[in-house]
C-alpha cells in the first residue's frame, strides 16, 4: 500500500520522531520466539529468542503514536541472535516501513551490532540449553512422522532448515561444537533505531553508525550520547522542499537534501544496488508485474536488500502508487499473511542455504517470486511485456554504464552485479571503518592487513587531495543521488509518453465532490475503449491490463477530485511534465506511433541534484551540553547504555524554536484542511477512502501490533468480504460492457468494449478465482489451487464411478449425465456437459503445459459454455473434500459468501463469450455435422455422392465426402473459430439426384456451440436454379430447453444465409405474398453498404466475418437482388423460369456483340470487356453453383475489385433492360440508379477480401 510520508502539523518540523534501543531484557531472561518458527533441532546459538524494546525516546509523539510491538518486530524481525568470540560479529544496517491504516508511512532505520552479555543468568541459561541439546542428540532419536497441516507451517519450517555442515556465519568451538561458559564469551544483538517521517536513508545510516562508534572508540566523544540523540530528535528539522540541510553527527557532519515541489519525490534508497542485485531485464520484469498488481514476493538473507529492491520498485511507479499490502520485511510471526488472497509486495528473509524451490507458497498462479541473492525471478504465466521493452532496457543500461555500472548479464547469472567481496569492501569503506569491521573483512574476503592499510591510505590521500575536502561518503552520496534521479527520469519519461493525452479520456460527469463520492461505484471515470483505440498496437496488451488496475483507478480518481481539492503531489508533478512535453512538442507527430522516445532531461535533473548537494541552505543547531546531573551520561566502553529518559522525553517543552515553528506549521495545516474539506462530510470521506477507492484496500494492511487469534480471524474475514466485493464488481463490469457491445450489434449506440478489453477482463476473473481458491488452503499441491481441487474432485468421481460399475455392470447407463437440449434436439444428438468431461477436454490439449494454464483454459471453456457457476457449484458440493482442503476461515467455507459468489458468476450466463474458441486457435476440435432434408417434398436420401466443407473465421475443413445414405458425420479439425459458411453439394449421380435440404447443423463438440445453416433450396440439375452446390451462411443456435433458464438473455445471432422466401424464383415473386416497395429496397441497399463501412471502422481483430455482410440476410447481395427483381416482366417465357442471371447473361451477350461492332470506345469499352470477362469466367467455372449463386458471385467479385459502380450504367443502357423490365422498375429510373452508384462507390476506400468458399474455382 502506498501512501504519503510526513504527517501534517508538527511532524513536518521533525527530522526524526523516535530514537529506539532494542535488545535482550536481562530481567525476563531468554524466551524462545515461537512466532519466528522455532526449530528445537537447531543448536541454541542458531535459535531465535524474543527481543524487547529496552527504551524509546520520547515516550510518545501525538501525531505518530509509538507502536512498540511493530517497532520491536521490525527492528529485529528474527529476534535476538547470539554469537561467541569465534564467530563473525559484523554490524548490520537495515530499514523498514510501517504503513498505517490511512496509507501514511513512517520509516525506520536500524543499526544492529553485537554486544557482550554480562548477565550471569543469561550466560548460565545458554550453557544449560547447550547441555540439554547435547544430551538429546547424544543418541539418535526417531523422527516424528506427523505432517504439518498448514502450508504456512511448512513454509516456516522450510525457512528454518539449514545445512548443518556449512556454517560460514558461525564457527563453533571445536570442543563441544557450541558454547562453554568457562571458555567462551557470549555476545547478543542490540539495535539502535531512528523512526522518521521521510526516507533519509543515507543520513540516518551515518548518524546511527557514528553513534555506535562513539561507544567503541578511544577517546570518547566530548559530549554525552544524550546530546546527539536530543539534537536529532528536537533540534534538527526536516529540510524544506528544494533545500539542503546539514546537521552534526558524533564525529562528522551529515548532509541531506529534499527535492523541490516540481521534482520527483524523495527516494534515498540506491537504485544502482537494486539494478545490480537483479540485473536490468529482471528488474524491468518485476516492475511490470508490480504495475499489473500481481503478488510480488522478494526473498533474501539480507533485510536491507529486501528493502532496497521493494522501495526501488515502488519509487519507479511514478506517477502511480502501489495500493495494496506493502510489507518489504515480513516478520516471521506474520508468515500466515502470505495466505492473503490480494495483490501484495512483501519481502521474506531466507536463512542460509535455504532452497527456495522447496518453499510451499499458498498462491503461485499470479505470483512473481524474486530470489534476490541468486538473481533469479519466477514470473507468472502469460503476462504482457512492458512497451518498447528492448529499447527501454538499452536506455537504462546506458545510464548505468555512464556511472561505471555494467548491466551485462554474464554467464555467471549475476546480471552485472559487483562481486560480493567488492561490495563488502566498498560498504565498509563508506560506512563504519572501525578496526573490528576491518578484521572481520579480512576473515571474510581473505584480504591481508597490508591490503587494508593500502586501502585506508588511498582514502586518506583522496581526502587530502580534494580541494573542497569532500569525503568519499559525500562523493558516493552525490553519485547515488544523480544516478537515482536519472534512472527515475527514464521511467517517468515512459509514462509521460504513454499517457500524454490521458486527460482527454477522463470522464468528469459529477457536478460536485459529494455527488461524485456518493455515486463513485456506478460511475465510469475513464473512457477505456477510446483510450486503447488511440494507442499503438504493440502497447495494447500491456495497457489493456494496466488500465484495469487499482493504481490506475486511484490515479484517475485523484485527477477527478483535483477539480474540487488541491492536487495530489505526484499528480501535480506529472501533469506539469505533460504540459511541458506538449509545450516543447516532445511527442512524436502521430499519436499512434510506437517509436521509442528517449528521456531528454537526464543532464538537467542530475545538475539540479548536484547544485543542491554542493550548496548547504540550512545548518541545524550543533549538539550541546544538556541540563544533566554530574555523573549522568557515563557509560562503559563497548556497551551502549540506557540513556537519560528525563532529559530526552522533555525536548519539546524546553525547545522554544521548535514550539514557535510547530505552532506556525499547525496553523497553516489547519487552515489548508478547512478550506479543502469545507463542504465535504467527514463520514462520507471515510467511506470513500475505505470502500469506493480501493475495495477496502486500507483494511488489508497487516497489523503488527496485535497478533491475537481474534485479530487474525478478523483480518481473514475482511479478506473474505473483499473477495466477494471484487467478484461482484468484476462480474458487473463484464456484464455491463458485454451487454453494451450487444446493443451495438442491435443498432443502439457505440461499442464500449473490444476483444482486447474482454480478454483482459476474463484474465482478471481467472486471477480472482485462483486467489479465492488459494485463500485458507491447508496443504499446497501444485501451482494452481483451483486445478488441484479439480483433480482431487475428478479422482473421487472416477473412483466412485468405477465402484458403481463394479457393483452393477448391467446398469451403467443409469449414470446421470446432464444433456443439453436445443431447439433442434430431434436432429442433433445430446451433448455430455459434465464437469469431468470438460476437464478431460482440457487434459487432452497437449498445447497447455502447466496447471495454471489448464485452470485458466477450464475457466474459459466453462464461461463460453455458460456453465462456470454450475461447475463450481458442483465442485464445492463435495463438502468433505472442501473441509479437508481448506481451513475454517477460508472463503470457500463461508457458506453465505460462497452462495453470493456463485450467484454473481451465474449472472455471466446472460451474455455470450467466445473466450475459449478465440484464444486456443491451434487445438484440434471434433465437429459434428447433421444434414436435415425437407422430407415432405423430396427424398430424405439421395443416390448422388454428397460432400460438405465447413468454414470459420480461422480457416476451413476442406471438402469432405459424406457417406451415402448418411445424414450425420463427425470430423476432427484444427479450431475453425466462429463458423461462418458451409459449402454443401453433390455430384448429381444416380436416379434420385435431386435433394431438397432444409438446413445443415454443425456443432463444436468441446464448446457445444451449435450453428444452423439454413438452405431451403434444391440441389440438382433441372430443378430450382440448377445448382449442385450452395454456400450457406450460419447462425448460432440458442438452446431453449427447460433446463436452460440461465439462457434467458443472449448475444444476438449472427446473420445467416437468406431464407427460402427470398431465394425463390421470379415466378413465385410475381404470385402471392408481399413484396418490398422501392423505398424499402433503396433503404436496404443503403443499410447494407453502411454495415460494410462500419465493419472496416472496427479494430481489425474485432471485425468478424465480411461474408455475412456480403451474402447473408440483409446483406449487399440480398439488397441488390431485390433491386434487380423490382419491375421484372413476365416471370415465365415459354414455361421456363427466369432468374436475374438470365438477364445478366443476355446483357453480357448484347454488350459483347456491340463491342465487336465498335460501339464502345475508350474507358467504356474496357469496362464492357471486364464485365463480359467476369460473366464468362463465372459461367466457365467447374462449380455447379446455380444461377442465383452466379449472381451472388458476380456481386462479390465486382465489389472486391471496385467494378460494380462501373458495370451498372452499362446494364442500365443495355437494350435487354427494356425487354425484361417494366417502365416503373428501379433499374430504369436514372436518379435511383445514380444514387445506387454513389452508394457503391463509397466502398472504394476499403480493402475487401472474399472467403475462399465464395471464389473457389474462379480464375480472375
Amino acid at each position: 500500500m502506498s501512501g504519503s510520508y510526513g504527517a501534517s502539523g508538527p511532524a513536518a518540523c521533525h527530522f526524526a520522531h523516535y530514537f529506539v534501543i532494542c535488545g535482550i531484557d536481562t530481567e525476563s531472561g531468554l524466551e524462545s520466539d515461537e512466532l519466528a518458527g522455532e526449530n528445537f533441532e537447531q543448536s541454541p546459538l542458531k535459535r531465535t529468542f524474543k527481543s524487547k524494546v529496552l527504551a524509546h525516546y520520547p515516550e510518545n509523539v501525538e501525531w505518530n503514536p509509538f507502536d512498540q510491538d511493530a517497532v520491536n518486530m521490525l527492528c529485529m524481525p528474527k529476534g535476538l541472535s547470539f554469537r561467541t568470540q569465534a564467530d563473525q560479529r559484523l554490524p548490520q544496517f537495515h530499514s523498514f516501513i510501517i504503513t498505517k491504516e490511512d496509507g501514511s508511512r513512517t520509516y525506520g532505520f536500524v543499526h544492529t551490532f553485537y554486544e557482550e552479555v554480562t548477565s550471569p543468568q543469561i550466560c548460565s541459561a545458554m550453557q544449560t540449553l547447550y547441555q540439554m541439546h547435547n544430551a538429546e542428540h547424544a543418541t539418535p532419536q526417531p523422527t516424528s512422522s506427523s505432517s504439518s497441516s498448514s502450508s504456512m507451517d511448512s513454509l516456516a519450517s522450510s525457512l528454518d532448515e539449514a545445512d548443518p555442515s556449512s556454517s560460514s556465519a558461525s564457527f563453533s568451538s571445536p570442543a563441544v561444537g557450541g558454547y562453554d561458559l568457562s571458555r567462551d564469551t557470549l555476545y547478543v544483538t542490540k539495535a539502535l533505531c531512528l523512526i522518521t517521517p521521510m526516507p533519509f536513508m543515507h543520513a540516518c545510516r551515518q548518524f546511527l553508525s557514528q553513534l555506535h562508534r562513539a561507544v567503541t572508540v578511544v577517546p570518547a566523544p566530548p559530549l554525552p550520547l544524550e546530546s546527539y540523540v536530543y539534537n536529532i530528535l528536537y533540534e534538527v528539522p526536516l529540510p524544506a522542499p528544494g533545500r539542503t540541510l546539514k546537521f552534526h553527527g558524533v564525529f562528522e557532519p551529515i548532509v541531506c537534501q529534499r527535492p523541490g515541489l516540481g521534482e520527483l519525490q524523495l527516494a534515498d534508497f540506491p537504485l544502482s544496488e537494486a539494478f545490480s542485485l537483479l540485473g536490468v531485464e529482471n528488474l524491468v520484469q518485476v516492475f511490470t508485474c508490480t504495475l499489473l498488481e500481481m503478488q510480488i514476493l522478494l526473498f533474501s538473507q539480507d533485510y536491507q536488500r529486501l528493502m532496497t529492491v521493494a522501495e526501488g520498485i515502488t519509487t519507479l511507479l511514478f506517477p502511480f502508487q502501489w495500493q495494496h499490502v506493502y510489507v518489504p520485511i515480513l516478520p516471521a510471526s506474520l508468515f500466515h499473511f502470505l495466505d492473503a488472497p490480494v495483490p501484495y509486495l512483501m519481502g521474506l528473509q531466507s536463512k542460509e542455504d535455504t532452497d527456495c524451490s522447496k518453499l510451499e507458497l499458498p498462491q503461485e498462479a499470479n505470483l512473481c517470486f524474486v530470489d534476490i541473492d541468486n538473481r533469479y525471478i519466477e514470473l507468472p504465466e502469460d503476462f504482457p511485456q512492458f512497451p518498447n521493452k528492448t529499447e527501454f532496457i538499452q536506455e537504462l543500461s546506458e545510464v548505468l554504464l555512464s556511472f561505471g555500472i555494467s548491466s551485462n548479464m554474464g554467464d555467471d547469472g549475476r546480471n552485472g552485479n559487483l562481486a560480493g567481496e567488492e561490495l563488502a569492501v566498498l560498504e565498509l569503506l563508506q560506512g563504519n571503518t572501525t578496526l573490528e569491521r576491518l578484521q572481520a573483512l579480512t576473515k571474510r574476503t581473505g584480504v591481508t592487513v597490508a591490503c587494508v592499510d593500502a586501502l585506508r591510505a588511498r582514502v586518506k590521500s583522496q581526502l587530502t587531495d580534494k580541494p573542497g575536502a569532500q569525503t568519499v561518503a559525500e562523493d558516493e552520496e552525490l553519485r547515488n543521488a544523480k544516478l537515482n534521479v536519472q534512472l527515475r527520469e527514464v521511467f517517468a519519461s515512459r509514462f509521460i509518453t504513454m499517457f500524454a493525452d490521458y486527460e482527454a479520456f477522463v470522464i468528469q460527469s459529477a457536478p460536485d465532490l459529494e455527488t461524485w463520492l456518493t455515486n463513485r461505484e456506478q460511475m465510469h471515470n475513464f473512457d477505456k475503449a477510446s483510450f486503447l483505440s488511440d494507442q499503438p498496437e504493440p502497447y495494447l496488451p500491456f495497457l489493456s491490463h494496466f488500465i484495469e488496475t487499482q493504481m490506475f483507478a486511484t490515479f484517475i480518481d485523484n485527477k477527478i477530485m483535483s477539480q474540487w481539492e488541491e492536487k495530489e503531489p505526484l499528480l501535480r508533478v506529472f501533469d506539469a511534465r505533460i504540459d511541458k512535453a506538449h509545450l516543447y512538442n516532445v511527442r512524436a507527430p502521430s499519436l499512434r506511433s510506437s517509436s521509442y522516445q528517449r528521456c531528454s532531461v537526464l543532464k538537467e535533473s542530475a545538475l539540479a541534484i548536484e547544485q543542491r548537494l554542493m550548496k548547504v541552505d540550512h545548518t541545524a543547531i550543533h549538539p550541546h551540553l544538556l541540563d544533566m546531573k554530574i555523573g549522568q551520561g557515563k557509560y562503559e566502553q563497548g556497551f551502549f547504555p540506557k540513556l537519560q529518559a528525563d532529559v530526552l522525553n522533555t525536548g519539546t517543552a524546553n525547545n522554544k524554536w521548535f514550539q514557535r515553528t510547530a505552532t506556525t506549521q499547525r496553523k497553516q495545516d489547519q487552515h489548508r484542511q478547512q478550506t479543502a474539506h469545507l463542504s465535504l462530510d467527514n463520514n462520507l470521506k471515510e467511506r470513500y477512502m475505505q470502500e469506493a477507492r480501493s475495495l477496502g484496500k486500507n483494511l488489508r494492511q497487516p497489523k503488527l501490533s496485535d497478533l491475537s487469534p481474534a485479530v487474525i480471524a478478523q483480518t481473514n474475514w475482511k479478506f473474505v468480504e473483499g473477495l466477494l466485493k471484487e467478484c461482484r464488481m468484476k462480474t458487473k463490469r463484464m456484464l455491463v460492457e458485454k451487454m453494451g457491445h450487444e446493443a451495438v450489434e442491435l443498432g443502439h449506440g457505440e461499442a464500449n468494449i473490444t476483444g482486447l478489453e474482454e480478454n483482459t477482463l476474463i484474465a482478471s476473473l481467472c486471477d480472482l478465482l485462483e486467489r479465492i481458491w488459494s485463500h485458507g488452503l491447508q496443504v499446497k499441491q501444485g501451482k494452481s489451487a483451483l486445478w488441484s481441487h479439480l483433480l482431487l474432485y475428478q479422482a473421487r468421481e472416477e473412483k466412485a464411478e468405477q465402484q458403481s460399475h463394479a457393483e452393477s455392470p448391467s446398469n451403467t447407463h443409469i449414470h446421470t449425465d446432464t444433456r443439453r437440449k436445443s431447439d433442434c434436439c430431434l436432429s442433433m444428438p445430446g451433448l455430455c456437459v459434465t464437469l469431468i468431461q470438460d476437464m478431460r477436454h482440457i487434459q487432452s490439449m497437449s498445447e497447455i503445459k502447466t496447471d495454471v494454464g489448464r485452470a485458466r483454459a477450464w475457466i474459459r471453456l466453462s464461461l463460453e459454455k455458460k456453465l462456470l457457476s454450475q461447475h463450481l457449484k458442483r465442485l464445492l458440493s463435495q463438502q468433505a473434500l472442501t473441509k479437508n482442503l481448506y481451513k475454517r476461515y477460508a472463503f470457500l467455507r463461508c457458506e453465505e459468501e460462497k452462495e453470493q459468489f456463485l450467484f454473481h458468476l451465474l449472472s455471466l450466463n446472460a451474455v455470450d463469450y467466445f473466450c475459449f474458441t478465440s484464444v486456443f486457435t491451434t487445438i484440434m476440435i471434433p465437429y459434428r455435422v447433421v444434414i436435415i432434408p425437407i422430407k415432405k417434398l423430396s427424398n430424405a436420401m439421395t443416390t448422388s455422392n454428397p460432400w460438405v466443407c465447413v468454414s470459420g473465421e480461422l480457416g476451413d475443413s476442406g471438402i469432405m465426402q459424406i457417406p451415402k445414405n448418411v445424414l450425420e458425420m463427425t470430423f476432427d479439425c484444427q479450431n475453425l473459430g466462429k463458423l461462418t459458411t458451409v459449402q454443401l453439394g453433390h455430384d448429381n449421380a444416380g436416379l434420385l439426384a435431386k435433394w431438397l435440404v432444409d438446413c445443415v447443423m454443425v456443432r463444436n463438440e468441446i464448446t457445444g456451440h451449435t450453428y444452423r445453416f439454413p438452405c431451403g433450396r434444391w440441389l440438382g440439375k433441372g430443378v430450382d436454379d440448377g445448382s449442385l452446390e450452395r454456400v450457406l451462411i450460419g447462425e448460432l443456435v440458442v438452446p431453449c430447453g427447460e433446463e436452460d433458464p440461465r439462457r434467458g438473455c443472449y448475444t444476438p445471432p449472427l446473420q445467416r444465409s437468406p431464407s427460402q422466401i427470398r431465394r425463390i424464383s421470379i415466378t413465385s415473386m410475381s404470385g402471392r405474398g408481399s413484396k418490398p416497395n422501392s423505398a424499402q429496397i433503396q433503404e436496404a441497399v443503403g443499410e447494407a453498404v453502411s454495415n460494410i463501412i462500419k465493419h472496416f471502422h472496427k479494430p481489425e481483430k474485432e471485425r468478424g466475418s465480411l461474408t455475412v455482410l456480403l451474402c447473408g440476410e440483409n446483406s449487399l447481395v440480398a439488397a441488390l437482388e431485390q433491386f434487380f427483381h423490382h419491375g421484372f416482366k413476365s416471370a415465365r417465357l415459354f414455361q421456363k423460369t427466369m432468374f436475374i442471371w438470365d438477364f445478366v447473361e443476355k446483357a453480357g451477350a448484347s454488350m459483347e456483340s456491340a463491342d465487336q461492332m465498335g460501339d464502345f470506345q475508350g474507358p467504356l469499352g474496357m469496362t464492357c470487356q471486364s464485365l463480359c470477362h467476369y460473366i464468362n469466367a463465372i459461367n466457365s467455372t467447374s462449380r455447379s453453383i446455380g444461377k442465383d449463386g452466379k449472381f451472388q458471385l458476380l456481386v462479390c467479385l465486382g465489389t472486391r475489385d471496385y467494378l460494380l459502380p462501373k458495370w451498372l450504367p452499362l446494364l442500365v443502357e443495355c437494350p435487354v433492360v427494356q425487354q425484361m423490365y417494366e417502365d416503373t422498375a428501379l433499374l430504369r429510373d436514372s436518379s435511383t440508379v445514380s444514387a445506387l452508384i454513389r452508394n457503391l462507390e463509397t466502398l472504394r476506400d476499403f480493402p475487401i477480401t472474399l472467403e475462399s468458399s465464395l471464389v473457389k474455382g474462379i480464375d480472375l
